[in-house]
């Protein structure tokens, strides 16, 4: 039975319920949903970045990084907004293209929040 990891990355903020940043049980890693690092900017692109980039932390704790992305989750308030994303999502992925599923939702956590994204990754 693979050990399972239950992973606060430090410098991150604190889950805001009962939950651990990410987790890992062998080669499976889940991020949860990320939005934001505690600033929550206007705009959809500043908000999508901070999330790309708590993301990346959180992969990195679990000793992952993009190229180990099987599944990739957005949720957006606006998926008119998608284009102003899509560039700064193909600059993290690259050639690592995950399964991926974009929804439109009427709200998140924070109703000045426009953009939430969680992954599972594979590592071997």
């Amino acid at each position: 039975m693979a050990k399972i990891q239950r992973i606060i990355v430090p410098g991150l903020r604190p889950p805001v319920s009962h939950y651990c940043h990410v987790t890992r049980a062998g080669p499976h890693v889940w991020v949860v949903g990320q939005a934001q690092d505690g600033s929550i900017p206007p705009d959809v692109v500043a908000q999508f970045d901070i999330a790309i980039a708590v993301i990346d932390k959180c992969l990195k704790a679990a000793g992952a990084g993009p190229e180990h992305v099987v599944k990739v989750q957005v949720f957006m308030t606006d998926v008119t907004e998608r284009p102003k994303i899509n560039p700064r999502r193909i600059a993290y992925f690259g050639e690592h293209l995950p399964a991926s599923t974009l929804v439109e939702v009427k709200g998140l956590v924070d109703p000045r929040m426009k953009v939430e994204i969680e992954c599972q990754a594979y590592v071997e």
